[in-house]
């Protein structure tokens, strides 16, 4: 005789599940940047590791079966960010009310992010003298740090950088993350220019 299946107690379970699941959708959603494995177990009321991460690729797993513009990916240092797909967000971006920065900052944080530990000097040195006023911005939003050393100071990203745009806390693999993107962006662009081209000549 088969053993007696209890299914209210595995309907229970489901439901706490499902539940867990939407916690940390929210959670992700709310805090828009990638959080850890410690934080989102906060959220769910475990401190099992291995629990919050097997919910968390299930959670991946949804969003892969979902003909969505959102997806959510495993980073290299086990944290987890909702974000939109490549494709959409450079389409999506111009829609942000108030961005965090404008060209002008992104440009010099790039450079201090990819260039990272770099002087103060020698960021003005190759953007120019009005980026003291990026500087200034950047370390204002916690985006950068500056560590005095002499005369001049050193700067590096923060955590929050890090976490703000879904890059490793690792400066080696951040550098090699962000190499990808440079590449990718001078890519599109190249693309972009040659269809525009293309469209401009008038055919014979």
């Amino acid at each position: 005789m088969e053993p007696a299946v209890d299914v209210t107690s595995q309907e229970s379970r489901d439901e706490k599940a499902k539940e867990e699941l939407a916690m940390l959708e929210a959670a992700l959603y709310v805090a828009g940047r990638p959080l850890d494995l410690k934080t989102l177990g906060v959220v769910i009321g475990t401190r099992s590791k291995r629990k919050v991460q097997h919910l968390a690729r299930m959670l991946m797993e949804e969003y892969r079966h979902r003909n969505s513009a959102l997806e959510v990916l495993e980073l290299e240092d086990h944290r987890f960010v909702l974000q939109l797909k490549t494709d959409y967000s450079s389409r999506a971006r111009r829609l942000a009310i108030r961005p965090l920065l404008s060209d002008g900052p992104l440009k010099t944080l790039s450079y201090i992010a990819y260039r990272q530990p770099v002087t103060q000097k020698q960021v003005i040195d190759v953007r120019g003298r009005h980026v003291y006023s990026h500087i200034r911005q950047l370390i204002e939003t916690n985006l950068v740090h500056c560590e005095k050393n002499g005369k001049t100071g050193v700067l590096r990203t923060t955590d929050y950088f890090a976490d703000y745009f879904g890059l490793s806390h690792d400066p080696q693999k951040m550098k090699r993350q962000l190499k990808r993107i440079f590449d990718d962006v001078a890519k599109r662009s190249k693309e972009e220019l040659i269809s525009e081209e293309s469209v401009a000549t008038p055919k014979e």
